[in-house]
């Protein structure tokens, strides 16, 4: 079955159950799934009245919200194809996009910066904004609710047809779309849902981007597929308090997201306190309670952390609290239908096991290829790219190195393209270093580097208690830090410097992706001049900058 199809089912089996739900000034606006589809289908006979046709490009420009999932929906009612943008992109990026996809329309919702991201909208697109968030248009999505009736007959979706182009965050270079078709997503899901083991019509939270097709997976199509309920956060200031009054059944999270939960219980409670009422029974279990209900976990039956890797050390701090992070792996191109660990098979450090019907294999360099109905069919308009992304047998080169246990769980060890040489000679994996060194409190990010020196450095940006507090301190610690990491590296490996940038990486200064993952190229074009410098300097920690 297509999204749709699914769609279409739970409307007609259980048109007053609440589907979606929305917080504006404070107050949950909500949808039924009747209510839904009514406004669906007028919108969806709205793009058809503009000259679309079915097979048509329409992108989406907006923050998670409950318009972002009707107009996702209007948009497969009307037969076209969906072109999520990240909410967080330059006008410049936005214009890249927008032209490279042949989009003809685009839903403007939800937006921090639209009057500057307005630029890289092209006069030709027919625009549909939302007035509920603020952003008018000659279109607005209220406006076709009064002039248009519901359409008539939903597109009937073929399994073989493109349903959503999804272009990736550019880790590397100029973002790619990532075209997957009607039934790919429903095919994941009804082999993933039965290992999540999430309740039959699970209570959702959205907050990480829509237009990632972890998010799409993890929150859109399980409801759709379930007839469960999504939920979202009204602003950055107010996503604590909605997500614990939502109280989810399961929760995805990138690694940096834990590491800022972990940041705000250290406030609350000092590592030395947390120790104490940790030991002492009754006060364990209530405090864990606690916090798990502060952190909207309290239902939670599934918790899972991905699209980068997390320290052991992170996870184990967090089975402590009675959380048990489950760290899983996947990517754009294969909806995200890799590797999982459960709570029946968690191996702390691993990515999981293969899920069942995924096919593996490990070329002699370490590269981890998969074969599995989650496949994309190509990238967009760029068969080359598209050729070099599969081998000979039609496996989906991933891009990423790893190996498995004795039991069969898979650990990444590092990106083919992420390695670099020293000037010994010696090819350095990064990967696998920065995760013993993000284990360090005081460290937010980290990026090891080596080009053009004898030895690694690592620059990092620091944790918002480490620059609270003192620095000989916080001096002491991080040497003493890397003096023990590097008794576990090889001598080559072993990192000389610790450099603290001078600037934080952010995605609004390109150093970070939509998705909180490093741009290494960028943060290496930044620095690449200085590493001989801090290589010769005579400290070990080393401050950027005057």
């Amino acid at each position: 079955m297509t999204p749709l199809e699914y769609f279409l089912r739970w409307e007609r089996q259980q048109p007053d159950r609440i589907f979606l739900r929305q917080p504006i000034g404070r107050r949950w606006v909500t949808w039924t799934w009747a209510q839904a589809g009514d406004e669906c289908r007028r919108v969806a006979a709205a793009i058809r009245a503009g000259n679309l046709e079915p097979g048509d490009h329409v992108a989406i420009l907006s923050k998670n919200c409950a318009h972002w999932i009707m107009a996702d929906i209007a948009i497969m009612m009307a037969g076209c194809v969906s072109v999520p943008l990240y909410p967080t992109l330059t006008s410049g990026t936005i214009r890249t996009i927008l032209e490279h996809s042949d989009a003809k329309a685009i839903f403007v919702g939800k937006l921090d910066d639209y009057p500057d991201q307005e630029q890289g909208i092209p006069l030709s697109l027919v625009r549909i904004a939302f007035s509920m968030y603020g952003i008018s248009a000659e279109n607005s999505w209220e406006r076709i609710l009064e002039t248009h009736e519901p359409i008539a007959r939903p597109h009937d979706w073929q399994c073989d047809q493109t349903l959503t182009i999804v272009y990736t965050s550019g880790t590397t270079g100029r973002p790619k779309g990532v075209m997957h078709t009607a039934c790919t997503f429903a095919k994941v899901f009804e082999k993933v849902a039965p290992i999540l083991d999430a309740p039959r019509q699970p209570s959702m939270f959205s907050y990480l981007p829509l237009s990632h097709v972890a998010e799409r997976m993890a929150v859109e199509m399980n409801i759709l597929f379930t007839g469960g309920t999504a939920s979202f956060s009204e602003t950055l200031q107010t996503f604590a308090e909605d997500l614990a009054s939502v109280q989810p059944h399961a929760f995805f999270a990138v690694p940096r997201i834990w590491s800022k939960f972990q940041e705000t219980i250290l406030k609350k409670f000092p590592q030395q306190r947390l120790d104490t009422l940790l030991s002492i029974p009754l006060l364990s279990h209530l405090l864990r309670m606690a916090i798990k209900r502060k952190l909207g976990l309290s239902r939670a039956r599934v918790i899972l952390s991905a699209a980068a890797p997390i320290a052991p050390d992170l996870l184990c701090w967090y089975q402590r609290l009675g959380i048990q992070i489950l760290q899983a792996y996947g990517m754009s191109e294969d909806s995200v239908y890799a590797h999982f660990n459960t709570a029946e098979a968690n191996r702390i450090g691993s990515v999981g096991k293969p899920l069942p019907g995924l096919e593996v294999k490990i070329t002699d360099e370490g590269e981890i290829c998969v074969r599995s109905p989650g496949n994309f069919t190509g990238y967009y308009k760029e068969p080359a790219l598209t050729q070099e992304a599969f081998d000979t047998d039609g496996f989906l080169r991933t891009g990423d190195k790893g190996q498995y246990d004795a039991e069969g769980y898979l650990f990444i060890t590092g990106r083919i393209k992420d390695q670099f040489k020293t000037d010994k000679g010696k090819y350095i994996s990064p990967g696998p270093i920065e995760l013993k060194l993000m284990a360090s409190p005081d460290i937010e990010q980290v990026c090891v580097v080596g080009m053009g020196i004898p030895q690694p450095i690592a620059l990092v940006n620091l944790s918002e208690a480490a620059k609270a507090g003192d620095k000989d301190r916080l001096i002491q610690r991080l040497s003493q830090m890397l003096a023990t990491i590097n008794t576990t590296l090889d001598s080559y490996e072993r990192v000389q410097k610790i450099v603290v940038t001078q600037h934080d990486w952010s995605i609004a200064n390109g150093m970070m992706t939509p998705t909180l993952k490093i741009r290494r190229n960028e943060v290496e074009a930044l620095h690449t001049a200085m590493y001989p410098t801090w290589f010769n300097r005579i400290s070990t920690v080393i401050w950027e900058g005057p």
